[in-house]
């Protein structure tokens, strides 16, 4: 039988971790204290990427990420802008590059990167912005990717599902295949995956294995 909580869409499997309050409250104040610690300490690389980006392309510092958070409500996050002013405009252009199959856009090689944003890719730095969000509650620290609202309405709703629950910072996809899966259902399948075996430790382990992935400099 088809689940639905916590969220809007009908998942075929939660975690019964999901539905203990208890835990869902760990998990949010997890999230309350893990952002509002990194968001003082981490405070000077901020104003050192901040400079980073204004001194080396025109534009504002951060980008306004237009996304679907849980339940497809929609939300302003923040990054570090890494890409060019026109990027948005660009993107009809290179959809012919795309290189996942369905409704999302990812390109290994955008052209619209800077040689700065190129750099906080690798180290997923121009991702830290988040950390706002989280403190907010729009997002955890881990969870499903938010889509961008423009991909989210292309949706399939298996797809949707996804979204039954709070995206993250950081997730399956994110540590296991980031730079490999091409197909957004396989994506997909690994946020129902997470949704239906999550648990306070597999949190702490995938977050233990984004640091071993950043420090790496995995990203791209």
């Amino acid at each position: 039988m088809a689940a639905t909580q916590p969220g809007t869409f009908p998942v075929r499997e939660f975690s019964s971790y999901w539905r203990n309050p208890f835990f869902r409250s760990c998990k949010r104040l997890f999230d309350l204290l893990v952002s509002a610690s990194l968001l003082i300490v981490l405070a000077p690389l901020f104003l050192l990427l901040a400079l980073l980006v204004k001194l080396t392309s025109s534009g504002p510092v951060f980008y306004r990420w237009k996304v679907a958070g849980k339940g497809g409500r929609p939300f302003t996050g923040y990054k570090f802008r890494s890409m060019r002013l026109d990027a948005d405009l660009l993107k009809d252009q290179l959809e012919p590059l795309n290189e996942m199959s369905g409704p999302v856009f990812k390109l290994t090689n955008d052209p619209r990167v800077t040689k700065a944003g190129k750099w906080m890719r690798r180290y997923s730095l121009d991702e830290l912005p988040q950390l706002y969000s989280v403190l907010k509650g729009d997002m955890s620290l881990v969870g499903p990717r938010p889509p961008l609202v423009s991909e989210y309405i292309r949706f399939t709703e298996y797809q949707k599902q996804k979204l039954a629950v709070k995206p993250g910072m950081t997730c399956l996809w994110q540590v296991y295949g980031r730079n490999e899966v091409k197909d957004f259902d396989e994506w997909v399948k690994l946020d129902l995956d997470y949704i239906g075996r999550w648990t306070p430790m597999l949190d702490i382990k995938i977050l233990a294995k984004t640091v071993s992935e950043v420090f790496r400099g995995s990203g791209k």
